[in-house]
């Protein structure tokens, strides 16, 4: 059955979030975030099927989307974050520390714009891109990322926030091998990025959450 999210003020009594029906990127992470906070939420998944005739309904016409009773919808990985850190501890409270958290989440965004098209190309375009891509944006993007994180074992230290999992999400996309004509191994040479990847993956909570099934 088609999910019809309502727009607009919400008379739900929990949160609502909205995204396909798998346990990847953007929506993953917001799924976990909203566990790790203890939050009872709806976790509202649709079939790719249904998504056409769902995609004018959301606010930028794309997922996920968040839906808080009495409020608006909220649109887009970053900001459903960064809202969730901050009314429960997983983001900074100072303003210059949550800037440096921010500039690394969009980092992430920055990747997933360049390798996301990728996943509709024709074969033979896909292989000459992404060849490319590893020879020469994917070494840059994790140069970068490996000399921001300067704390261990998550970004900011001792404690998980949720631009952690956004990384998490990230190395976990490429690691496993699932990514055609990428190597598993395209991060191996960065410690730190690895680091807050396997962190987050051996954290409790993040680890009951994949319990559930």
């Amino acid at each position: 059955m088609a999910i019809e999210p309502k727009l607009g003020l919400n008379i739900m009594s929990k949160p609502k979030l909205t995204y396909f029906d798998a346990p990847v990127s953007r929506g993953e992470e917001c799924r976990l975030a909203l566990h790790l906070t203890g939050v009872d939420f709806e976790d509202a998944r649709i079939k790719m099927a249904d998504w056409p005739a769902l995609k004018s309904q959301m606010p930028y016409g794309s997922l996920p989307v968040l839906e808080l009773p009495g409020r608006a919808p909220i649109a887009h990985a970053n900001a459903i974050l960064v809202l969730i850190g901050r009314r429960h501890g997983l983001h900074p409270s100072d303003d210059f520390e949550a800037a440096r958290h921010e500039g690394m989440m969009q980092h992430v965004e920055d990747l997933r714009g360049v390798v996301g098209p990728t996943i509709r190309m024709e074969e033979q375009e896909k292989r000459r891109v992404r060849e490319h891509l590893v020879a020469n944006y994917l070494p840059g993007w994790a140069a970068a990322a490996e000399k921001n994180i300067s704390h261990k074992p998550f970004f900011g230290g001792d404690t998980l926030q949720v631009v952690d999992l956004k990384l998490h999400m990230a190395v976990r996309w490429f690691i496993g091998g699932n990514v055609d004509h990428i190597p598993a191994s395209i991060f191996s040479h960065c410690p730190n990025l690895i680091g807050v990847y396997e962190a987050v993956r051996d954290h409790a909570g993040v680890k009951g959450w994949y319990a559930k099934g």
